[in-house]
């Protein structure tokens, strides 16, 4: 039944999209993309690179709690003014942003599905590390994710609801539950460890940032290349879909920004919000595709969550590259008087948000 819904509305639109053919040996094919078979070595290669990156991960993780303060961290869950406007956010921003890119290009009904399912994802391990770099306030990103992962077990299928309903039957829509509480377990558990040494031994915890910060970037740019290596041939796929891919995480990095300084946030907690919310759980976003939809469905839209984490990641790169101009500009010419007033200004900010004062700004 799930087959034939979608049979039925895509199938004339992405025959007159067709115009570019797809390599002999593709197992699906109809012009806007194709799916080549899996060999035996990417098979391999998926395992052995799958294993490598959630230790790496883990670590990674371990390293970014080595940067949280216990009594910062239980200080955003007492006073959640923060985590309330990254959830605005992050089940608000994204999925309304997701359905008017999906009606302004007017995409076939499977392709919005995936934008919308990429919508309604919780935010990123990876919005961790950039915040880390981008000199965020990290109790706030370690929490904002942690709380959007947990609470997306409810709000996934609320959204997804709400907003497909035009395009399908929520029911056709698999949420893997287990995959999200183990992305939940893989996070809560070596940022605890991470947050304990910090307590215990703040001196070696230091260490371990540095490292595991160099390492979670590595891994970033790493994740990204194995996906483009491992469906290489997957990447013919409609234009109006590489649009929406490079527009969608750029507008959730703006209008995250914006939200959150209009909210009250101080300057470092709006650049943490900006990443939390444009920074989607690709990963998540590609189990849930997998699991609801057929192989017919999935040569329509199998790769815009590659598009999107390609993309997402260009930017996070930029808005890096460009804080890092501004602070070293910004350090040579900011006064002492200028310093001063930026200390209260983050004082004044940091008790309208109920929260603490960073120690970017002590």
């Amino acid at each position: 039944m799930q087959t034939n819904f979608f049979s039925q509305q895509f199938n004339a639109g992405s025959l007159a999209e067709n115009s570019t053919a797809c390599p002999a040996n593709a197992t699906i094919c109809d012009g806007t993309s194709c799916v080549l078979p899996e060999d035996n070595f990417n098979q391999t290669l998926s395992v052995v690179l799958s294993t490598v990156l959630t230790i790496m991960l883990a670590l990674v993780m371990f390293s970014m709690g080595c940067n949280v303060e216990i009594t910062n961290f239980l200080g955003h869950i007492k006073r959640p003014w923060g985590i309330f406007v990254g959830f605005l956010c992050q089940f608000g921003i994204m999925p309304l942003t997701a359905f008017l890119l999906s009606l302004a290009f007017d995409i076939l009904p499977i392709q919005a599905v995936v934008v919308m399912i990429m919508g309604c994802c919780p935010g990123g391990t990876a919005s961790n590390v950039i915040a880390y770099w981008v000199d965020g306030d990290m109790d706030l990103s370690i929490s904002m994710t942690t709380c959007s992962t947990l609470v997306a077990m409810g709000m996934m299928p609320l959204c997804l609801f709400i907003y497909t309903k035009m395009w399908t039957d929520a029911d056709a829509i698999v949420l893997p539950y287990n995959s999200i509480g183990l992305s939940l377990v893989a996070l809560v558990v070596p940022v605890s460890v991470g947050i304990f040494v910090n307590h215990k031994w703040p001196s070696k915890a230091k260490i371990i940032l540095k490292v595991g910060s160099i390492v979670g970037a590595v891994l970033i740019v790493l994740i990204a290349v194995v996906g483009g290596i491992l469906y290489k041939g997957s990447w013919v796929i409609t234009p109006k879909l590489w649009i929406i891919g490079t527009i969608f995480p750029a507008a959730g990095y703006t209008l995250g920004f914006f939200l959150a300084r209009l909210a009250g946030l101080s300057w470092n907690r709006c650049r943490t919000v900006s990443l939390e919310t444009g920074m989607q759980n690709t990963q998540l976003c590609s189990t849930i595709v997998q699991l609801s939809f057929t192989p017919e469905q999935l040569e329509l839209m199998f790769t815009f969550p590659l598009i999107y984490s390609i993309f997402q990641l260009l930017f996070a790169l930029l808005i890096l590259g460009g804080y890092r101009l501004y602070r070293r500009h910004h350090l040579k010419t900011t006064t002492d008087v200028e310093k001063t007033a930026q200390k209260e200004d983050s004082k004044s900010g940091a008790k309208i948000n109920g929260g603490f004062v960073s120690d970017e700004m002590k």
